[in-house]
C-alpha cells in the first residue's frame, strides 16, 4: 500500500481519546498501528495502561550502536464544532496537495512518515542504523495520564541515548526546522460566587455583588494597559533570551504577516519590548480559555448570576515553575477578591518549560540529517506550546529530545478543517533515514 494511502487508512479511526463512546475506536487504532508496526517485521507489544493503550515497536538490537526512541501518539482531539468542516472529519479528503481530516497532523501524518521510513528500511535491508524504539501513546490529548508511570516502569527497557518527536511545527513550506525549547504550562479555573441563587437584578442589583463582575475585575487585574502581566512575582524566575536567540529569529522566514495570516485577528499584539513572534517563542502569558455565568440564552434576562466561572492557562519560559506560578497567581486573586463574595481556584494541569541546547552533537547531527533531506539550511526556534513529555523524558530517561516539526502553522490543529502536506509525509520519511544514518555516526 502506498504511504498515502496508508495515512489515509489512518485517518479514518476515530480515536479520539477524551470521548468514552470513542474508547473501542482509540483501542482499535493501537492495534493498527501494531499491526502496521509488525507488517515491518519489528517486535511490537501493545501495553495496557488504566487507560488507553501503549504501543513499543523495536527493531533488531546491536550492542554498541546508539539507541533512539521516536515519540508519537496515535490519539485525537474532538471535532466540535462539525459544521466548520468542509469535509467530515473522519473521511479524508485530498485537496490542493494537502490531507484534510482530524488528527493529520496532530499526530497521525507526523508519526507515520517516521514509522513508513523506519519500516522501509528494514524491510529492505534486513536491519537499521540504530537500536530503535518507537513510543505511541493514545492520551497525549487527555494529558497523557498514565504515561509518566509507564515510563518510569519501564525505564530500563526504554533506555536510549536521544528521544525524536516531531508534533511540532514546521515553519514554512520546504523549511526544515528544530524547535529546541517549548513553554511550559500551568492551568486554573476559579469559581466566583455569590448568592446561594440567581437574584431579581431589579429587586437587589446595588445591594448584591454580581459574581460576573468580580470575574471580570479578576481577569483585568492579570495584566496592565500595555499587556505585560501584573502579577507579584510572576516574572521573577524569567530567563532573558539570548541575544543570539533574537538575531536568529529574525532571519526566519515567519513573521509578523505570516503570523497574522494565521490568525484571523485585526492586528497583532506584543508585550512592550519584544516583538510577535518573541512573545509567542520566548515570553510567558496569561490567557483567559472560557469565561461564563448567568444567563446565556436569546433575549435578556435579568438576574444576578450565582456564580461566574473562569478558565485560565499560562505558558511558562525557563526556568518558570508551574507550581510557583499557579501559587503566586492564586495570591494576587485572592487579595483583590471582595468579601462579598467567594473564590475557589481549582489547579489544572501543569508542565515545566523545555530547553535543549540546539550545537550538541545530537542537535547538530539532526541539522545535517535535514539539510540533507531538505535542500536547505535548517533554522532554529522555540514552540510556544508545551509538549510535558519533552520535560518527562529528561526527567526519566536522562535525555533530550530533538522537536523536528512536520505540521505547518496552518494546519489547523485542534480545529475543523485540519490538514497535513502529502508532500511532508514524503519529506518526513527522507528525514527520518538521514536522521538515522546521522545519528549512528556519533
Amino acid at each position: 500500500m502506498a504511504p498515502l494511502d496508508q495515512l489515509l487508512e489512518f485517518l479514518r479511526i476515530p480515536s479520539i481519546s477524551t470521548v468514552p463512546a470513542h474508547a473501542a475506536d482509540t483501542a482499535r487504532c493501537a492495534e493498527w498501528v501494531a499491526d502496521l508496526a509488525r507488517g515491518f517485521g519489528f517486535n511490537v507489544a501493545v501495553e495496557p495502561t488504566p487507560g488507553h493503550p501503549i504501543v513499543t515497536a523495536r527493531g533488531p538490537v546491536q550492542a554498541g550502536r546508539r539507541t533512539v526512541l521516536v515519540y508519537g501518539h496515535y490519539d485525537v482531539q474532538p471535532v466540535d464544532p462539525l459544521a466548520l468542516w468542509t469535509s467530515p472529519p473522519f473521511e479524508p479528503a485530498v485537496r490542493d496537495g494537502c490531507v484534510f481530516a482530524r488528527g493529520a497532523s496532530d499526530n497521525k501524518g507526523q508519526i507515520l512518515a517516521h514509522l513508513l521510513a523506519a519500516g522501509e528500511v528494514l524491510r529492505k535491508e534486513g536491519d537499521l542504523p540504530v537500536n530503535l524504539i518507537f513510543l505511541i501513546e493514545g492520551e497525549e490529548e487527555v494529558g497523557s495520564t498514565h504515561f509518566g508511570p509507564f515510563l518510569s516502569a519501564h525505564r530500563a527497557e526504554l533506555g536510549c541515548d536521544v528521544v525524536v518527536v516531531s508534533d511540532s511545527t514546521m515553519i514554512a513550506p520546504g523549511v526544515p526546522t528544530v524547535a529546541y525549547g517549548l513553554r511550559g504550562i500551568t492551568g486554573m479555573e476559579l469559581v466566583v460566587r455569590g448568592p446561594d441563587h440567581d437574584l431579581h437584578s431589579g429587586c437587589f442589583g446595588g445591594a448584591v455583588a454580581n459574581p460576573a463582575t468580580v470575574a471580570a475585575r479578576l481577569v483585568a487585574a492579570l495584566h496592565d494597559a500595555s499587556g505585560r502581566i501584573v502579577v507579584p512575582g510572576f516574572h521573577d524566575r524569567v530567563r532573558p533570551l539570548e541575544a543570539w536567540e533574537r538575531e536568529a529569529w529574525r532571519r526566519v522566514p515567519y513573521g509578523d504577516t505570516e503570523l497574522l495570516a494565521n490568525t484571523g485577528a485585526p492586528q497583532l499584539v506584543a508585550e512592550p519590548g519584544f516583538t510577535p513572534i518573541e512573545c509567542v517563542w520566548g515570553r510567558p502569558t496569561a490567557e483567559v480559555n472560557g469565561i461564563g455565568g448567568g444567563y446565556q440564552g436569546e433575549g435578556s434576562k435579568t438576574v444576578i448570576p450565582s456564580e461566574a466561572r473562569v478558565k485560565l492557562t499560562f505558558r511558562l519560559v525557563p526556568d518558570q515553575h508551574p507550581d510557583e506560578i499557579a501559587a503566586c497567581v492564586g495570591r494576587h486573586f485572592r487579595a483583590l477578591v471582595p468579601p462579598s463574595v467567594s473564590l475557589e481556584i481549582r489547579a489544572g494541569h501543569g508542565a515545566r518549560p523545555y530547553l535543549a541546547d540546539p550545537n550538541s552533537p545530537f542537535g547538530t547531527a539532526a541539522r545535517r540529517a535535514l539539510r540533507s533531506a531538505f535542500g536547505r539550511e535548517p533554522v532554529l526556534i522555540r514552540e510556544g506550546g508545551s509538549i510535558p513529555l519533552a520535560t518527562l523524558m529528561r526527567d526519566t530517561l536522562g535525555v533530550d529530545t530533538l522537536l523536528l516539526g512536520l505540521a505547518l502553522p496552518d494546519c489547523n490543529a485542534h480545529a475543523p478543517d485540519e490538514s497535513f502536506p502529502i508532500a511532508n509525509l514524503e519529506a518526513g520519511m527522507r528525514m527520518h533515514r538521514e536522521l538515522l544514518r546521522e545519528l549512528a555516526t556519533l
